[in-house]
């Protein structure tokens, strides 16, 4: 196993070397913006839609980046050189810096940047063969209207109390409902269902998060003759449905095989692996040619 190593404001150094002062506003409040980005082959993958989404995320907070694109991009192939191994995960961090005591970011002079880069694995190969046990969690999605899912940031508490949810009920993951009871997403990733031949996801508009895999999973879609369509969903979507699957950049493709202890329909069924080997070929096409970030 290698160790993992971090990129932090330029230096790249072991990650156990690495820090940030307890003074940084991203430490104490939350406050900033993050990427999960898998690399294979070592190359990044879809990079230059992480670095979109980033800039986007920081735009939203007022969070302005310390680097440009191409600075990043740099970083990014440097971290995974260090790394040394063609595949891995990198947690991409912006933080609003360090700071005075106080919710009030104006103190913070100059954002924290660092690249982490590690293994990755959301569930054994056991669960990924066989097909994830879930439950719906009874922790609600914070209201696009309170906080725009499109915006990754740092407050994860609200999934990581569905997260627990799913852990003391021996499950593998948690999907989260909004508070009208539709269909938000994972703890960490995003939800399709399969009904008769048509393939469907929630909108960010019911609280998910406009992921890179989810938009890879439907361009791949598109291009297999398969119908999609981004739509509400309920509880009742989930437990009727033909095949259910999660996607992410950390969980990549995962089929569910039970929610709430019911059987998740077919599992893995036919949509899920002609749409899981067609991913498997579009990374392998994207990472061993190059693309432009």
């Amino acid at each position: 196993m290698n160790e993992a190593v971090c990129w932090l404001n330029g230096e790249l150094l072991p990650a156990r070397a690495a820090c940030v002062p307890v003074s940084d506003h991203g430490l104490l409040y939350g406050d900033g913006v993050f990427e999960g980005i898998r690399f294979y082959h070592g190359r990044a993958f879809r990079l230059a839609e992480h670095l979109d989404r980033l800039q986007r995320s920081a735009a939203a907070i007022c969070l302005m980046l310390p680097y440009e694109r191409a600075a990043l991009t740099a970083a990014v192939a440097a971290t995974i050189a260090a790394y040394g191994r063609p595949d891995g995960y990198l947690r991409l961090v912006v933080t609003r810096g360090a700071g005075r005591l106080g919710l009030d970011p104006a103190s913070c002079q100059k954002p924290n940047l660092f690249i982490l880069a590690d293994e990755l694995a959301l569930v054994s190969e056991a669960v990924r063969a066989q097909g994830a046990r879930v439950i719906i969690a009874s922790t609600r999605r914070i209201a696009p209207d309170a906080l725009d899912p499109r915006i990754k940031s740092l407050n994860y508490l609200n999934h990581i109390l569905a997260r627990i949810e799913a852990t003391q009920a021996g499950a593998d993951e948690a999907i989260l409902l909004n508070a009208q009871g539709r269909v938000a997403e994972g703890t960490a990733d995003n939800v399709f269902v399969a009904r008769g031949g048509v393939l469907l996801t929630p909108p960010a508009d019911d609280g998910a998060l406009e992921g890179i895999t989810r938009a890879a999973v439907l361009e791949l879609a598109a291009a297999g003759g398969i119908p999609w369509a981004v739509r509400s969903l309920g509880a009742f979507d989930l437990y009727t449905a033909e095949e259910c699957f999660l996607t992410g950049t950390g969980a990549e493709l995962i089929p569910v095989r039970e929610v709430d202890g019911r059987a998740a329909g077919a599992c893995p069924g036919p949509v899920f692996r002609r749409l899981q080997a067609a991913f498997h070929r579009l990374v392998e096409r994207e990472t061993t040619t190059a693309r432009v970030a």
